[in-house]
């Protein structure tokens, strides 16, 4: 399944909030430093559809906030 996420680096607090079907707003506290804030949104989503992190690939997006993500069963 392909998902679409909205990224919010440098947060308060981590929270995955679903805002559509394939849509999804995840906020983590790491900064886009070095891959830093990518790897906390694949632990994120990971813990949200509780599988493992090696399931949740970064596909598109790897330096915008708008990224596209495959979580695969």
């Amino acid at each position: 399944m392909k998902i679409l996420v909205q990224a919010k680096p440098g947060a308060k607090q981590e929270q995955v909030r679903q805002i559509d079907q394939d849509q999804y707003s995840v906020a983590v506290k790491e900064l886009p430093i070095k891959g830093q804030a990518n790897q906390a949104i694949v632990k994120a989503l990971a813990n949200h559809f509780q599988t493992a992190s090696s399931n949740v690939i970064l596909v598109k997006g790897h330096r915008s906030r708008y990224k596209v993500f495959e979580i695969k069963d």
